[in-house]
């Protein structure tokens, strides 16, 4: 019987580790499946990989065993519900967005230039001559913003 280490999330490094050590007939226990993964896809793609090995899965915190045919039926189900959950957070994420765009709200961080300071920018560049660094100093922003403007 083989135990993930009590930390936020399993490192790769020892993950690999343990899916290495696996033999026939063992069981990985975590307190909680989100231990193991960082998302359900992951989830899945490990839990099978154990399964391939030989060896069970438990998740002490939802009850979860895949030793047996009825926890193999509960890890799906739960991970089928899962999977429905996310995916209707990201529709009503977009849908959000979009309702947003149409009141004329737009997301993310506001632009460092305004269309005015834009335009200088392109003027010093072009009629003065000035460098990308020289004028990124004189606005207070990166070089790779006044490249983009």
């Amino acid at each position: 019987m083989l135990h993930t280490p009590d930390i936020s999330r399993v490192s790769d490094t020892e993950l690999d580790k343990m899916l290495d050590q696996l033999r026939d007939g063992d069981i990985v226990i975590v307190t909680k499946y989100d231990r193991l993964a960082r998302s359900l896809k992951d989830l899945l793609e490990i839990v099978e990989l154990i399964r391939k090995r030989g060896a069970g899965f438990r998740s002490l915190a939802e009850d979860i065993d895949t030793t047996t045919p009825a926890g193999r039926l509960v890890f799906h189900v739960f991970a089928s519900i899962a999977q429905f959950e996310w995916e209707r957070i990201s529709e009503r994420t977009r849908e959000g967005l979009a309702s947003a765009r149409k009141r004329g709200r737009i997301g993310g961080r506001p632009p460092a230039l305004t269309t005015v300071q834009k335009d200088e920018v392109r003027r010093m560049r072009d009629n003065e001559q000035r460098t990308v660094a020289e004028i990124a100093r004189l606005f207070k922003v990166s070089e790779r913003t006044v490249r983009r403007a």
